[in-house]
């Protein structure tokens, strides 16, 4: 077999429509955006609970319980990104000591 005939059979390989398969679509998002969205969302947590705190500061914020909630789920946001990147620093780390 020739080198055009092999790479006519894997073009032919290849097509959905004469395979059956359905195309492998690339993913849309990758990690790296999934993880600048936690930050993001993060941040927000962070001003929320800012706000709150400057609201209850002023004697605006009549509900306590409110802003105590705003400030729990605010830390944990933090220690959850805080465990994530620990862990990727730990990954990345075993990586590194692998010899090749």
């Amino acid at each position: 077999m020739s080198i055009e005939q092999l790479a006519a059979l894997t073009a032919i390989g290849n097509d959905p429509a004469v395979s059956g398969a359905n195309p492998v679509q690339a993913p849309q998002a990758g990690f790296a955006t999934w993880f600048d969205q936690q930050l993001d969302a993060v941040n927000q947590k962070l001003a929320i609970a800012d706000n709150g705190l400057q609201q209850l500061a002023v004697g605006n914020t009549s509900n306590l319980h409110q802003v105590m909630i705003q400030l729990e789920e605010a830390q944990l946001s933090v220690q959850l990104v805080m465990q994530i990147r620990n862990r990727l620093l730990e990954a990345y780390q075993d990586v590194m000591r692998m010899q090749m």
